[in-house]
């Protein structure tokens, strides 16, 4: 193997490594019995940004319109809680912020059912922490999807 061989292994990272050695993961989603592609499959990285994006900024106009009454500061502070109360109400009912409505997801359980009530409290309020959103299995899920045993499904 030569330098340039070693190299490029070590910047395409460990995945691409296993996978040239011969390890199938298979694609995302297919260890929960999802399909490859279409609806019902794993949503998107860019579009569950986008609908984060969108969550976030409704959210921010809220607080501004609401809470804030002209202070900037005090509005970021009151989106978060805006942010926690409008996923508890529309991921709980109807499986989907209008963020995510808008890119076409959807929050499921594993199983395919809705999410109860616990498991949507306890998914959003790690996801208000931010720091578990941001720690992924290989199937593209959050901590905070993992252990509320949830996950993003294209609709």
């Amino acid at each position: 193997m030569d330098n340039r061989q070693v190299i490029g292994s070590w910047l395409s990272g460990p995945r691409a490594a296993a996978e040239d050695m011969g390890a199938d993961f298979g694609y995302r989603g297919e260890r929960l019995g999802l399909p490859e592609a279409g609806p019902g499959s794993i949503a998107p990285l860019g579009r569950r940004f986008g609908a984060l994006f969108v969550d976030w900024g409704l959210c921010l106009l809220i607080a501004y319109g609401l809470f804030a009454k002209g202070d900037q500061q005090a509005a970021g502070n009151w989106a978060l809680a805006v942010f926690l109360v409008l996923s508890l109400l529309t991921v709980g009912t109807i499986g989907s912020t209008p963020g995510k409505r808008l890119f076409g997801l959807r929050v499921i359980a594993e199983d395919g059912g809705r999410l109860g009530v616990l498991r949507t409290v306890v998914r959003c309020l790690l996801l208000a922490i931010a720091i578990p959103a941001l720690i992924w299995d290989r199937d593209g899920r959050g901590l905070h999807d993992r252990l509320g045993r949830a996950v993003q499904v294209r609709i």
